[in-house]
């Protein structure tokens, strides 16, 4: 390569991206989530795992809304938007 040809990293590449981290998980676990990978219903085990932490992640913030709904009591402009959304449910997964 030339002094003047320099390789840069694509801008798309510095959001968005994933990292990888090291997890330890019992034996048990991990069988569990190679099965679930060998019988096609995930593509990875990456996969299997960013599922779970999505779901945990909304069940969470649930859990803050609900507590801010249960002490602040009700919103009258939102009350026809929760009679909408709980007749029309959002899917959970992804």
């Amino acid at each position: 390569m030339s002094a003047t040809a320099v390789k840069r990293i694509p801008q798309r590449y510095h959001s968005g991206m994933s990292k990888q981290i090291a997890v330890r998980l019992p034996d048990e676990l991990v069988e569990f989530i190679d099965e679930l990978v060998s019988s096609g219903r995930f593509d990875s085990r990456a996969a299997v795992i960013t599922r779970q932490v999505r779901r945990l992640q909304r069940q969470l913030r649930a859990e803050r809304d609900a507590e801010v709904y249960r002490t602040e009591g009700d919103y009258p402009d939102l009350v026809g938007l929760a009679e909408y959304m709980s007749a029309h449910p959002v899917p959970l997964d992804d």
